[in-house]
């Protein structure tokens, strides 16, 4: 090889030896405390129900809540009667449609929990769900949602809708709902939230402020206008698309995103060793919903429902805590509640600003539902749903045999890209 080649191929060799290295230690460098790093401290008011609907979701991994193998290490262990248990399936129940979930009626808070469980590596069904998103994602409600786990959020609506819009009414108009999930589950609780508030006179007069839906370590499940916009609640979730830039993400409608307000439990940093007291920091960003990819041999252990309920109720007693020797004014309560609002009013006009083609269709699809819904007692989802699916970027349909209600013969066609 001439002297030239040689020079110009060790170059090219150099640079992009150089490339993977700096790649590689910006990987190994970044943290996920990085991300909230400029994000206020959440109160302990306003996270004092996440532990317990981390119990809640813990819970519905059980086979038998009298009899409970990951119960916390703690007196009381998950604060829950098992004879307040309404119903509670298994993988043969759900035939694969959904994770196994349970439905549960919290008297101490005043609330009907719905709670699903996560991923289980071992059954074929879970993958099915998670990979069944093809590209461009589902048109729903002026933005877009994860196929699979829509399906499943409107499967499980079926059947359980009637369910808890008897408990709800048995229990009183006090009683709120709640939708809690882990990781697969997640996911599919964030998007029967954002079913149920288009479609709150189905379930008694629901007012959207008793609606909260708790998602654990989700999957990517709606598009940013959605998210922002949602009562969700949402802890511990570092994943990222390393080679788009921001700016072209957020110009891109169909790209999905974790939901709702975040709250982060950070108890690690940078070279460290060990773990600390953990803090709680709060946001509803619009950039950097936690999209970098984190090199760590932590991330599994991190994932798990079981060490997430025991570091947000650590979180929360130190908390607790440190408000007791501190109590804040009722001027600065006042003010830390406008600054919520302040935030989510700024989250949602920067989303406006940066998808502003699917506010257009948002506008267009909420004013039909609104001239469409009625509240007669027979309840299929499919038809409800129907009114808020994008059919003008519809290509073609597909029937789902199992998503009927009652004794309703009727089969809905559910647009699918």
């Amino acid at each position: 090889m001439p002297p030239a080649a040689m020079v110009v191929s060790s170059a090219i060799e150099c640079v992009f030896c150089l490339g993977c290295t700096r790649w590689a230690c910006r990987r190994c460098a970044r943290v996920g405390a990085d991300d909230s790093d400029a994000w206020p401290r959440a109160s302990p008011a306003e996270f004092a129900p996440v532990p317990r609907a981390c119990r809640a979701v813990l819970a519905a991994y059980e086979d038998d809540l009298a009899r409970p193998r990951w119960a916390p290490d703690r007196p009381g262990g998950y604060r829950m009667d098992p004879d307040a248990v309404v119903k509670r399936t298994s993988y043969a129940d759900t035939r694969g449609r959904c994770p196994p979930y349970h439905v549960y009626v919290d008297r101490a808070a005043g609330q009907v929990v719905l709670a699903v469980r996560g991923l289980n590596l071992g059954h074929d069904a879970d993958y099915r769900l998670l990979l069944d998103d093809p590209p461009g994602s589902q048109p729903f409600d002026g933005g877009y949602v994860h196929l699979g786990l829509f399906k499943a959020a409107v499967w499980l609506l079926n059947r359980e809708a009637e369910t808890l819009t008897r408990l709800l009414r048995d229990c009183g108009p006090d009683y709120g709902l709640v939708l809690a999930g882990h990781s697969l589950g997640a996911g599919v609780a964030a998007l029967m939230a954002a079913v149920v508030v288009n479609h709150l006179d189905r379930f008694g007069g629901l007012q959207r402020s008793q609606v909260r839906c708790y998602a654990i370590a989700p999957a990517r499940c709606m598009s940013l206008n959605l998210a922002v916009n949602l009562p969700c609640l949402l802890l511990l979730v570092c994943m990222r698309d390393t080679f788009i830039s921001e700016a072209k993400k957020l110009k891109d409608p169909r790209r999905l995103y974790a939901p709702g307000r975040m709250y982060h439990i950070v108890e690690r940093k940078f070279c460290r060793c060990g773990r600390f007291p953990p803090e709680v920091r709060t946001a509803i960003p619009v950039e950097g919903r936690f999209e970098h990819i984190i090199l760590s041999c932590n991330a599994m252990f991190d994932h798990g429902i079981i060490w997430t309920e025991q570091e947000a109720q650590k979180a929360l007693e130190i908390m607790i805590g440190k408000d007791s020797m501190i109590t804040p004014p009722t001027r600065q309560m006042m003010e830390r509640r406008e600054s919520l609002e302040k935030e989510h009013k700024h989250a949602l006009e920067k989303t406006t600003n940066s998808v502003s083609e699917c506010k257009e269709s948002q506008e267009d699809l909420e004013a039909s539902v609104s001239s469409g819904s009625d509240s007669s007692s027979g309840m299929n989802w499919d038809d409800l749903v129907g009114k808020l699916l994008d059919e003008d970027e519809t290509k073609d349909n597909f029937v789902d045999d199992d998503l009927v209600v009652g004794n309703s013969s009727k089969k809905t066609a559910l647009p699918v890209r």
